[in-house]
């Protein structure tokens, strides 16, 4: 820890800088949450290794399914260099969606996103994980039948 931030002050900096990112995420701005990314970031989604490049497709792609999307974030924890939040998503089906043309559909998809600051306020490691499962069963894509 840098010696003129304290944990505490690191902390609630952090929740800052992910609050900022969430609401590029709103506005539709990807360069407003990869700003934010050290050139040496690791991501992983749902523990899988993703590269930077992959994760801006996905990012990308999710957009252009669902251009309106909206991240709420219900809670915000930050625990030494890192910060977890607990999103709900909601969006309509706007683009092509694993293979199902645009619907107009409302949708709503939850997530967990963690995220590891470097002293200097850069997200150094990203992890994030998805329950897609109520969007895929508003959009057909899933029995409804399935926990």
């Amino acid at each position: 820890m840098s010696a003129t931030l304290t944990e505490k002050s690191a902390q609630k900096r952090n929740k800052e800088l992910a609050l900022s990112m969430v609401a590029s995420w709103n506005r539709w701005e990807l360069q407003g949450i990869i700003k934010h990314w050290a050139p040496d970031i690791r991501h992983f989604s749902e523990d899988r290794p993703v590269s930077s490049k992959a994760m801006v497709r996905a990012m990308e792609g999710g957009l252009a399914a669902f251009p309106d999307l909206h991240l709420d974030v219900k809670s915000i924890v930050a625990e030494g260099d890192r910060v977890c939040l607990r999103i709900t998503v909601t969006a309509s089906h706007g683009g092509e969606f694993l293979g199902k043309a645009a619907s107009g559909t409302e949708v709503t998809w939850y997530m967990l996103e963690e995220l590891r600051f470097n002293d200097a306020g850069q997200v150094i490691e990203h992890y994030d994980v998805f329950n897609y499962l109520p969007m895929l069963k508003k959009l057909g894509l899933a029995r409804e039948d399935v926990l």
